[in-house]
């Protein structure tokens, strides 16, 4: 793909501080003073262009940070929440009503897969959790109350890759919206240039990167982002998933290191899938050319940022897979811990953390093992090195037999 230029884009946008500074300054406010109460009545009814009523509303600091993540995904518009799941919730509330239908990737992280599956029922809003790659039964599923495709561009934990441009030409053809989380690709990904309506991210994720800080964010239109924030009936600012300034200012300063920090987390995720590859492990990685969305990825991304930063391995069984990742965490290869997009290596076992939520039968169906292991893998400087401790804690606890190694 080409003519992408998001990260300089970023890197471009100018907000000085309130004194000069070159970091924009954080209004810690949650309530603005108007010089006239027609002022008020008209930001109120959503036409004071500008003007701040609110903090559940909008925030300078929070509009500073939408600003930059409309530049990221190529929208007109975009806004912060207090957590992904926040912008999920918002934005499936803000377009499908009682009696709507929607058509839903069926590997998709644990909470959303309970947000569609048990929370929206009560709602009379259903859902249909479709193989997103099967372009033909999914145009068949399509019911005249159909309002949504729901997918990740990357999917979560078993990285398949969701064919943007198809799913968009279907979309388009039976009047919905295409609703992508683009948490596991920001920058490798661009949805939108692929079609999408509203693109989604845990800000928590790779595009924090510090796991200390919980955040979302969708983009889209200017009209959609207004009717969201829309006082009377929007979604997002009716619930109330608002971000508290300090931490929108905090996601601002780690943006701009994005780049960077991408194309390192694809580098040492590339290397030590290929090198597990190698050794007869049973791997997972987009940018392996054993995987099946390999060349449906290389289609789509942009090269530079390369493949993500996850990759999944199988141990066979839970308890070995429990057994590997405390080994790891014990040598200082990582932690046993969910979320993504750290500096420090990032494992856990998806079937008993982030795809919980998950009935037992139906992860087996999506082809969630017991064994699987889900690496978000970090900045390290010497991946060599990383790899050559991991395969010993693998020898060690059986996952990887001698036989396979050089090790010893």
């Amino acid at each position: 793909m080409e003519d992408f230029n998001a990260a300089n884009e970023i890197q471009d946008l100018q907000y000085f501080g309130e004194f000069g500074g070159v970091n924009p300054s954080i209004s810690d406010s949650s309530t603005y003073t108007f010089l006239s109460a027609k002022t008020m009545f008209d930001t109120f009814e959503g036409n004071a262009e500008g003007c701040y009523l609110y903090s559940r509303h909008s925030s300078p600091m929070n509009l500073y940070l939408a600003q930059a993540l409309a530049k990221l995904e190529n929208t007109e518009a975009a806004n912060v929440t207090a957590s992904g799941m926040g912008a999920i919730t918002s934005v499936l509330l803000q377009v499908c009503k009682s009696g709507d239908h929607i058509i839903s990737s069926r590997t998709i992280y644990g909470g959303t897969y309970a947000f569609l599956k048990n929370f929206l029922p009560p709602f009379n809003i259903e859902t249909t959790f479709l193989d997103i790659n099967n372009i033909e039964w999914i145009e068949k599923s399509i019911q005249p109350n159909t309002k949504v495709i729901y997918c990740e561009s990357v999917s979560n934990p078993l990285l398949e890759v969701a064919d943007l441009r198809k799913l968009s030409q279907i979309c388009k053809k039976h009047n919905l919206k295409l609703i992508v989380d683009n948490t596991f690709s920001p920058l490798s990904i661009s949805p939108t240039l692929l079609g999408a309506d509203i693109v989604i991210h845990s800000l928590t994720k790779f595009i924090n990167g510090s796991s200390d800080t919980v955040g979302g964010v969708y983009c889209g239109s200017q009209e959609f982002i207004n009717d969201t924030k829309n006082v009377n009936n929007g979604a997002c600012v009716l619930l109330g998933p608002t971000m508290d300034s300090f931490r929108s200012a905090s996601i601002l300063k780690n943006l701009r290191t994005l780049h960077i920090r991408m194309k390192q987390h694809s580098y040492n995720a590339q290397y030590l899938a290929e090198k597990f590859e190698q050794d007869g492990l049973k791997v997972s990685y987009p940018g392996l050319p054993s995987h099946k969305n390999y060349e449906l990825m290389k289609s789509m991304m942009h090269e530079e940022y390369g493949f993500g930063g996850l990759m999944t391995l199988d141990a066979g069984t839970t308890e070995k897979a429990n057994e590997l990742m405390e080994l790891m965490q014990q040598e200082n290869l990582g932690y046993l811990a969910v979320s993504l997009g750290f500096y420090k290596t990032l494992f856990s076992c998806s079937g008993s953390s982030t795809s919980s939520e998950i009935p037992e039968e139906e992860r087996i169906a999506m082809g969630i093992s017991d064994g699987l292991i889900r690496f978000s893998i970090g900045l390290d400087h010497d991946i060599e090195r990383t790899y050559q401790k991991m395969k010993e804690c693998m020898v060690k606890t059986g996952v990887l037999h001698h036989e396979n190694t050089s090790i010893y």
